[in-house]
């Protein structure tokens, strides 16, 4: 199995540094697209909107079980994202990441890789979330430490010019910028911080919380935002709040756009069909349906031999362990009803069909709200819309003649 993350659990306290990987996936997510689609129609689903969805079961942890595969701990790090997730409060969705609140982004981070290493390696020792954890107090100390000197009484532009000269300079870190493509090892926290390659999201990550550390010792005396970069060059840049434009309003990372990039990022790398990149994820896995037999598609042929064993040729072929996770934890973050329907669309390849359907469903009802919306901002709104439907007759079709409803 090519890995998809950089070491498991077991070998990363002896070793320090892991192999990079040849192996990439598409990178077509656009942080002006998730802003505009999301921003403001997130405030229609939480300021009067439907509530988050309850009663529905979610597969993957299950699935896994029942092949036998010992999923302790995935459950233990989803366990720990759902528990940094409930602290998020409406406020808190859209306050920015530098200031400080209750979610700890930082062990949240960490706890997607521990649930993602433990689907892909099964590995009998824990992912260690904790060593990780500690190691952001020392590597902000270090940059006390290096710049102590030219700290004191210095401007906010002097401050944060040393501070990016740390970051990017003295750590290295840089930014995974390939053509319509991210290596997976530059979605997970741990990984950037030893490979120090890392995409746009995980960067903001790291500046944000060394940010925070630094104001909570005092060093930080101004309001500092993020810039984040919309292009796939571009590192995170620091800026004096005082002197914020406009302009500069839709590079402002929320902590909820900050969840969604990352979870994003993981679900385009990691969807299991990688081909046609100008087409939506959800059209891949529609034209995929339409494309595979029904005797096939319907006896969980494809999809669910996927999930039950895994990447087992070429990771730029998609993970669908991993993709059903990053859709899991989307849906938990509430955020856009497509989710809910692109997790629908997994589910029926996978061969659960009444799940499906009742994510489906959930779609058409949440998706009212936003669909006038949509249909400007989404050049294939039809496109999609026309897929749904065929998909929800098909599984209409299914569940009359499998017995799961009366005709």
């Amino acid at each position: 199995m090519i890995s998809l993350l950089p070491l498991p659990c077991s070998q990363w306290m002896v070793n320090t540094k892991s192999s990079s990987l040849e192996s990439s996936t598409a990178f077509l997510f656009k942080f002006s697209e998730s802003r505009s689609s999301c921003s403001s129609s997130f405030r229609v689903a939480y300021l009067g909107g439907s509530p988050p969805p309850t009663g529905l079961k979610f597969v993957l942890h299950k699935a896994l079980d029942s092949a036998g595969i010992d999923t302790t701990h995935a459950r233990d790090g989803r366990k720990g994202f759902q528990e940094q997730i409930e602290k998020l409060t409406m406020l808190e969705r859209e306050t920015s990441i530098t200031i400080n609140n209750r979610v700890d982004l930082w062990k949240t981070a960490l706890y997607i890789a521990a649930e993602d290493d433990s689907l892909v390696y099964q590995s009998s020792v824990p992912f260690p979330v904790d060593y990780f954890a500690a190691k952001l107090h020392p590597f902000s100390m270090n940059f006390c430490t290096k710049y102590s000197s030219s700290l004191i009484q210095s401007s906010p532009e002097e401050f944060i010019h040393s501070l990016e000269r740390y970051l990017y300079v003295n750590k290295g870190f840089r930014r995974n910028s390939r053509e319509n493509q991210i290596d997976p090892p530059a979605l997970y926290l741990h990984s950037v911080l030893m490979e120090g390659s890392g995409s746009a999201a995980m960067l903001s990550l790291i500046y944000s919380e060394t940010l925070k550390v630094l104001r909570r010792l005092t060093f930080l005396d101004f309001d500092c935002e993020i810039f984040f970069p919309l292009d796939r060059f571009g590192l995170p840049r620091g800026y004096n709040k005082r002197k914020m434009k406009n302009s500069d309003q839709p590079h402002i990372v929320t902590t909820q756009i900050l969840l969604q990039e990352i979870l994003r990022n993981m679900k385009q790398t990691f969807w299991p069909f990688q081909y046609d990149y100008s087409k939506s994820l959800f059209l891949r896995a529609a034209d995929a349906v339409n494309c595979i037999p029904r005797s096939t598609t319907e006896d969980s042929g494809f999809g669910r031999y996927r999930l039950d064993y895994g990447t087992s040729t070429d990771v730029s072929n998609g993970d669908m362990r991993l993709a059903l996770s990053a859709c899991e934890r989307l849906i938990m973050v509430e955020c856009d009803p497509k989710e809910l329907r692109d997790y629908s669309i997994l589910l029926y390849h996978c061969g659960f069909y009444d799940l499906s359907l009742q994510y489906l469903k959930l779609y058409k009802e949440r998706e009212q709200t936003f669909s006038i919306r949509r249909q400007t901002l989404n050049k294939n709104y039809h496109l999609e819309d026309d897929a749904v439907e065929k998909l929800m007759t098909r599984l209409i079709l299914i569940s009359m003649e499998d017995g799961w409803t009366k005709p």
